[in-house]
C-alpha cells in the first residue's frame, strides 16, 4: 500500500509577482528548488498565509538566486504582490517506508526569499 506524505516544504516566501497573462503555474528562484529538492513541473500546492487561499500548480524554474516567487495565470488572482505563501509537494510512497522518510523542509528569508546560512 502507497500513500501519500511530505516530500517538500518551501516555508514562508513572499509573492514577488503575479503574472496573470501568463499561461500558468509558479515560477520559483532555482536556488530555492535546488534546497527544497523540488524539480521543474513538478505539482505543487500553494498555501496563502495571508488570505487563506489553498491551489495546486506546477513549478517553472526561476532566474538561480534571484528570490523570484510569482503566481502565474490564474493563480495569479489568488494571491497578491507581497503575500507570504508556503509551497508543498507530496510523494507516494510505500507505507512502510514512509514511516521512515524525512521530507526536506527550508526556511528562507521571508522578506528576500533567500536561503539563510
Amino acid at each position: 500500500m502507497n500513500i501519500e506524505v511530505l516530500k517538500s516544504k518551501i516555508h514562508k516566501v513572499s509573492v514577488k509577482e503575479a503574472n496573470l497573462q501568463y499561461v500558468g503555474s509558479i515560477t520559483i528562484d532555482e536556488a530555492l528548488m535546488i534546497a527544497a529538492n523540488i524539480i521543474e513541473n513538478e505539482k505543487v500546492q500553494i498555501v496563502n498565509i495571508n488570505n487563506g487561499e489553498r491551489l495546486e500548480t506546477y513549478v517553472i524554474k526561476g532566474k538561480k538566486n534571484s528570490g523570484m516567487i510569482c503566481l502565474n495565470g490564474p493563480a495569479a488572482r489568488k494571491v497578491a504582490v507581497g503575500d507570504v505563501i508556503i509551497i508543498i509537494s507530496y510523494a507516494s510512497i510505500d507505507f512502510e517506508e514512509a514511516k521512515k522518510f524525512k521530507p526536506t523542509i527550508i526556511f528562507p528569508d521571508t522578506s528576500t526569499n533567500k536561503l539563510i546560512d
